[in-house]
């Protein structure tokens, strides 16, 4: 069970509320049986909720101590006796919703902390919680119920919609922000990007970065993460993006609804992503690029062209799948070769 020192706990819910929140079916019989949170499968008490996603952990669940497990149909048989079944289509998704019931999050505690610096002409909406040391410049704007950490800062003339959270030591400057926003510990949204002129004589000039950060709703930039501002257009997140810790998004680049970039991706200037394109752990893609909606790029791949919808690409330089596989499987076998010997031919 989830440490109460650390997360928010509910009361105890009725089974019925469980199933409520799951989407799934459930006997009268058993509808007002209480439970007290979720757990893993191996670990889950009579009074916990449980998920299965798919056959690999059968063995497990026939020996679970699960009150209730979230499962297909298709694995229902094999729930122990009194466990309950809670059938639905998608276990990992009706157990995420199930969670969130046990353990809601943070309400705001409304009130500005002494310690904080709040500028001129600042619209501050219902309910906001501003932290200690938390700093928010002349004429930005939080919606209600949001709630800024400690020592984040919010530069001058910001926008940031409803029910937003600014974790603490978060920045943000140059950017509208749209409704359930979250920015965690120590992003940086809307610094300078990375624009330069060489001069003849060896130095640099920098460009001045004119443009904002567009974030949509329910946008989510991972801690440590970074994006930075447009040139002259401007960067973009579309709804629902999520972005993991530890990613660079470069100027100008736009992504569409529903995108996933995970952790320590790079996006290169002015690079525009179709909607619910996925970017797995360390993949680098070069500027001006265009991704597909609903492309996946795999893990380390090195992007330098186009992808089209609905691709998967992978490897440096990154190509299809398919073709990836082959030359690695290539050079495995060209690798398992003996050595040639002098004036002699190799052994395929």
């Amino acid at each position: 069970m989830a440490d109460p020192r650390f997360h928010p706990v509910a009361a105890p819910q009725p089974l019925a509320a469980v199933a409520a929140a799951a989407g799934a079916r459930l006997e009268e019989a058993v509808a007002a049986r209480l439970f007290r949170g979720v757990a893993p499968l191996a670990e889950a008490g009579g009074e916990e909720v449980a998920f299965l996603d798919g056959r690999k952990h059968l063995d497990m669940l026939r020996a679970s101590r699960a009150g209730a497990v979230l499962l297909t149909a298709e694995l229902a048989p094999a729930v122990p006796e009194g466990c309950v079944a809670l059938v639905v289509a998608s276990p990992q998704l009706a157990f995420a919703r199930v969670a969130g019931l046990f353990h809601p999050p943070a309400s705001p505690v409304p009130g500005i902390h002494p310690t904080a610096v709040i500028g001129e002409g600042v619209t501050l909406g219902e309910g906001c919680e501003i932290g200690p040391h938390a700093v928010i410049g002349d004429g930005a704007s939080l919606g209600a119920r949001c709630r800024v950490g400690a020592q984040a800062v919010i530069g001058p003339g910001v926008v940031f919609g409803d029910d937003c959270r600014i974790h603490a030591q978060a920045s943000a400057i140059c950017c509208l922000a749209g409704h359930r926003v979250t920015l965690h510990h120590g992003a940086r949204i809307g610094q300078e990007g990375f624009g330069f002129a060489p001069t003849p004589e060896g130095r640099f000039v920098t460009i001045p970065q004119l443009g904002r950060v567009i974030l949509g709703d329910e946008v989510e930039v991972g801690a440590n993460a970074c994006v930075d501002r447009g040139a002259l257009g401007d960067t973009v997140l579309g709804p629902g993006t999520r972005l993991d810790n530890l990613v660079q998004i470069g100027h100008n680049v736009v992504t569409g609804r529903g995108c996933v970039i995970v952790a320590q991706v790079g996006i290169s200037g002015s690079t525009r992503l179709g909607d619910y394109v996925t970017i797995a752990g360390q993949a680098g893609l070069t500027g001006h690029l265009s991704i597909g909606s609903k492309a996946r790029i795999g893990a380390q791949a090195g992007v330098q062209g186009d992808v089209a919808p609905g691709q998967d690409v992978t490897g440096s330089p990154a190509m299809p799948v398919k073709d990836a596989l082959r030359a690695a499987l290539y050079l495995r076998k060209l690798g398992a070769r003996k050595p040639v010997a002098k004036g002699g031919r190799g052994e395929d």
